[in-house]
């Protein structure tokens, strides 16, 4: 069984533009331009709500494969979600300099950008990128 949430042909700069909030549209075309040095790719739409940078490929032990962006978020009505693939166990010292955030198993939320340390968010995005390509087949296309 394959990922459902695939890449699309929408363009994402589009679809954030459209974002009716101001300052969320402000927050996702900055993180567009943090994820895409961070990564050197451009962004890519997965399904109809995320923006991703990046791919890796994926093969659990039941069979279950896929293809996921390297690092990717998502604005969703409450925060931004960033997916940072990872994870953050072993980021202590980082988290605690981020700012306001929550966490999942490796989703980072946040209201907004001025909330957090970009170079603390920068740094989380180099980790996972190096953690993920020592440890899946990656893209960047």
């Amino acid at each position: 069984m394959a990922n459902k949430t695939v890449p699309t042909d929408q363009d994402p700069l589009a679809y954030l533009n459209a974002l009716e909030d101001e300052g969320r549209r402000q927050d996702c075309l900055q993180l567009v331009q943090i994820m895409e040095e961070e990564v050197g790719a451009h962004p890519v739409m997965w399904g109809d709500a995320i923006v991703g940078f990046g791919t890796y490929r994926y093969v659990y032990q039941s069979g279950r494969e896929g293809d996921w962006p390297l690092v990717g978020f998502s604005p969703r009505k409450r925060n931004l979600s960033l997916y940072i693939m990872s994870g953050f166990e072993g980021a202590d010292d980082l988290m605690a300099r981020l700012g306001k955030h929550k966490t999942g198993k490796s989703c980072l939320y946040i209201n907004k950008l001025a909330d957090i340390d970009q170079d603390a968010l920068r740094e989380l995005i180099r980790r996972s990128l190096a953690f993920m390509r020592q440890t899946y087949t990656t893209s960047l296309d």
